[in-house]
């Protein structure tokens, strides 16, 4: 019989509904059960595309004798980490607290009031690899919590007390952003970078999107200022080659894994996660803005195609995540044997496994089926001119046949069993996609994109905008859970580049909306920076504030980015003073922690960056011209307003179009040069 989660609309807590654990989703039912029943919670968070939360699952939650455990002597409860954040984020704390370390399957054993006493991430069946098996984990909890109830308690209070603590420690002070500040962060990277295979630091390797970013933008600003060397720019583009080139980038479908489990970006953890390829195709076009190669753009329109082909809901938003696993074996979907080719590809095989690292002793091996052997992930390491050398064939004509090969394993691969689809849309994570798709449209002048990207906004205004609240989440025509910092953030930075896309400013107008809520509801008025949960949301043990990027922008990292643009668009110098407050909150951990703070670093930038202003006005025909101009440059400071009226913004003032014209208007710190009416002219003011 299905257990309480079989009501909810999250993919992950569905696929626990039929567990014989009597699951409860987190509220108050849960809670007044084990104040009643004066039991302890068995609080266990994961997410749908979790190779370990399945494997947990597999053992421990569907086993009859250790489900009758927790049921017994627990109330527990499943959270989805991804629906609930905040919850998340609130237990990761106490769980990085008490042991050093975080991750997910996270299980955390608390007080009826919520307070936790004992933490742990995964928890075999049995004990073995220095884990204690999760039966008898349950066991001396409960016994514990029969035997030592006062010491239990004691615990829990003394670690609820120091999360407090922890929470009130950070304060802003007062920002010193300068040139050596953003300079000292490049020298920090460059101390970690990896000079031959790209990234940061060793293994496992993540993409880490606003790091490069930060390195783009830096590099754009400072030109040939930078002195020491690797610069900016060549981290950024070699780790941006390596990873497309390595087995995190799929071949045949386009689209990034998680992350790397090696140095070299060689065998990914095969979860493909709807922020990193959003967060990556941004990359990758301004890499292909920064240098014109067909690399970048080739790699922009292949993960784009492949979050509108599989990431797609009918409605417009954007699904959460594609699991590792598929029929239970990690990886399973995308690696390939040297005969697997053959019988695909026959007379063609040599040329494909050549070129993509194809070989009979394989490169993956997984530790849970040493049975599965000579298995392979697609690589691109080797150089086309060696390929096309060693099989006589002109650069061309290889390219063409890699095209058809790669169609060819791709339509094989399309009949096996594909891996679990995690299908509820998440606000924040949409305002990726929204800006990926919208500055892409503008970029590559791409219909198809701009399409998604209209219809994903009017979709969010549509199913999660209700009476000026914002929602996190979407799935089964159900839209739940308050938004958090996160959503409005994010969300409104989306619509921003959709602003910039198309001139109708009923976009930026929720943008502002949205920023404006952020101030009134998630402001902190006496330590500065922004909760990461609203004023009248939900009491938890703590209220935090998301400080560090994780594989997303931080909320706050998002706000002062938020901020800063819309404080050039509207000339509101008061919300320049938000992002700086943000900058302050954190510059005590900038130069210990750099890579934890991408989004930050951006925000640094666009503070030292010249305000230099775009404001191209006239019937969107007559702007197409002086539009696709400007989006040939990398300049990310640049306020860019189209308008088929001049009027609306402070940036139009005094420019409204002559009948069937149009001009742009570019200016820098307060002065304007003369209206550029043709691409040429406006070329020519962009590259001074």
């Amino acid at each position: 019989m299905p257990n309480r989660l079989a009501r909810e609309t999250s993919p992950y807590l569905l696929q626990h509904a039929a567990n014989p654990v009597d699951w409860y989703p987190w509220g108050e039912e849960a809670f007044a059960r084990a104040r009643a029943e004066d039991k302890p919670i068995l609080l266990s968070v994961g997410y749908s595309s979790c190779h370990w939360c399945h494997v947990m699952a597999h053992e421990s939650f569907e086993d009859e004798a250790t489900a009758r455990l927790m049921n017994d002597w627990f109330v527990n409860i499943k959270v989805d980490r991804e629906e609930r954040p905040d919850i998340d984020g609130v237990y990761m704390a106490a769980l990085q607290a008490m042991t050093g370390q975080g991750g997910w399957p996270m299980t955390v054993f608390m007080t009826p009031d919520g307070r936790p006493f004992y933490t742990g991430t995964y928890f075999p069946p049995s004990d073995g690899h220095g884990r204690p098996g999760f039966p008898r984990v349950l066991e001396a909890l409960h016994d514990a919590w029969v035997d030592e109830h006062d010491r239990v308690l004691q615990q829990a209070e003394g670690i609820t007390d120091h999360l407090r603590a922890a929470a009130l420690r950070t304060e802003a002070a007062s920002a010193d952003v300068d040139n050596d500040l953003a300079r000292t962060a490049v020298g920090l990277f460059r101390e970690a970078f990896d000079a031959t295979w790209g990234g940061f630091g060793g293994a496992p390797k993540f993409p880490s999107p606003g790091n490069l970013e930060f390195l783009l933008a830096h590099a754009a600003r400072e030109q040939d200022a930078e002195k020491d060397e690797p610069a900016s720019v060549d981290m950024a583009l070699l780790t941006l080659q390596r990873m497309a080139q390595g087995g995190m980038y799929d071949h045949l479908g386009g689209g990034f894994s998680r992350y790397s489990v090696d140095q070299h970006w060689l065998v990914p953890h095969f979860e493909k996660m709807l922020y990193d390829n959003a967060q990556l195709a941004r990359v990758y076009l301004h890499a292909f803005q920064l240098t014109g190669e067909p690399f970048y753009e080739r790699v922009v329109r292949e993960t784009l195609d492949y979050l509108s082909r599989e990431m797609r809901d009918p409605e417009g938003g954007f699904y959460s995540a594609q699991d590792a696993d598929s029929e239970r074996i990690e990886g399973k979907y995308f690696v390939w044997t040297v005969d697997e080719v053959e019988r695909v590809l026959g007379p063609d095989a040599p040329l494909f496994c050549a070129s993509y690292g194809v070989t009979l002793e394989g490169n993956f091996r997984d530790p849970h089926h040493p049975e599965l052997t000579g298995r392979n992930v697609l690589t691109d390491w080797t150089a086309p001119e060696d390929i096309a050398r060693q099989f006589d064939l002109p650069p061309e004509a290889l390219a063409a046949r890699l095209s058809d090969l790669r169609l060819r394993l791709f339509a094989e691969r399309e009949t096996r069993v594909k891996p679990g689809l995690d299908d509820k849309v998440l606000t924040s994570w949409n305002g990726l996609p929204l800006a990926a798709f919208a500055e892409a449209a503008r970029v590559l002048d791409n219909r198809t994109y701009r399409e998604l990207a209209e219809q994903n906004a009017a979709f969010f205004r549509e199913q999660l905008w209700r009476d000026g609240t914002l929602l996190h989440t979407y799935k089964a025509g159900v839209a739940k859970v308050d938004g958090l910092l996160e959503d409005y953030a994010c969300y409104a930075l989306g619509l921003i580049e959709l602003f910039k896309l198309t001139g109708d400013l009923r976009h930026l107008e929720w943008a502002r909306e949205l920023f404006e809520s952020i101030l009134e509801r998630f402001h902190d008025d006496e330590r500065g920076g922004f909760f990461e949960t609203a004023a009248n949301a939900e009491p938890l043990l703590i209220r935090q504030k998301s400080l560090f990027d994780s594989a997303t922008p931080s909320g706050n990292g998002a706000v002062a980015l938020l901020a800063l643009w819309l404080s050039r668009y509207y000339n509101r110098k008061e919300w320049e003073q938000v992002a700086l407050e943000v900058v302050g909150l954190v510059q005590g951990y900038l130069r210990s922690a750099p890579t934890g703070f991408g989004s930050v670093w951006q925000a640094v930038e666009l503070l030292l960056a010249p305000h230099q202003e775009l404001a191209i006005v006239g019937a969107a025909a007559a702007r197409a011209p002086l539009e696709r101009e400007a989006a040939g440059y990398f300049l990310p400071w640049l306020v860019i307003a189209p308008s088929w009226s001049g009027e609306g913004l402070p940036l139009f003032e005094g420019r409204a179009p002559t009948a069937g014209a149009a001009a742009a208007y570019l200016c820098q710190d307060m002065v304007c040069q003369l209206p550029a009416a043709t691409p040429e002219e406006l070329a020519r003011q962009l590259a001074m």
